[in-house]
């Protein structure tokens, strides 16, 4: 099935109608303008969707979304492993929850913890064969959804990066000048 197959099968609606515009209504009455937090409440609840129907995808894996992005990362990584504390701080998650998903993962012979050798105080993850062989036939998976993001065109979904990365940007997740890794 293509994208545009996808994008005109509507899903049933979770809901009979938009809670975040009848909070932008309710929040008129009480507080006054809500279009920043429409938006706001619009990207949070877009990403509680999109990380449903992510992990819907990889069930059958036996992984979340969040081990998935672990996964990646060590896969993109040079050598196939990243310090815990680096993992952490790319993927922005706490400690612990790295702690959490390096447990789960090492359970399943997907990644497996080694001392740094440049640090001893530090750990580091390397992914597996196994793991690498998972990620292959995860990212299939989720490729074939198109990471569930199919109420937009390709188009679309670029302008909505774009929106989104100044949103990033202005937030402070990194420099605003351009990156050598997009294209223009």
């Amino acid at each position: 099935m293509s994208r545009l197959d996808r994008v005109s099968v509507m899903p049933e609606p979770r809901l009979p109608f938009d809670p975040v515009e009848r909070a932008g209504s309710l929040w008129s009455e009480h507080f006054g303008d809500p279009t920043a937090m429409r938006l706001a409440t619009s990207i949070m609840r877009v990403q509680q969707l999109l990380l449903a129907e992510l992990d819907a995808a990889l069930r059958p894996y036996d992984i979340t979304f969040a081990r998935y992005e672990v996964l990646v990362l060590l896969t993109f990584s040079r050598d196939g492993y990243l310090p815990l504390s680096k993992i952490g701080a790319r993927l922005m998650v706490h400690p612990t929850s790295v702690t959490n998903a390096i447990d789960r993962l090492e359970a399943q012979g997907l990644v497996r913890r080694e001392p740094d050798p440049d640090d001893r105080r530090r750990t580091r993850a390397r992914i597996t064969a196994e793991g690498r062989t998972l990620v292959t036939e995860a990212t299939k998976a989720l490729t074939a959804i198109d990471f569930a993001v199919t109420g937009l065109t390709g188009s679309e979904q670029d302008q909505a990066f774009d929106l989104l990365r100044r949103l990033r940007a202005s937030a402070g997740d990194f420099p605003e000048h351009p990156s050598p890794f997009t294209a223009g």
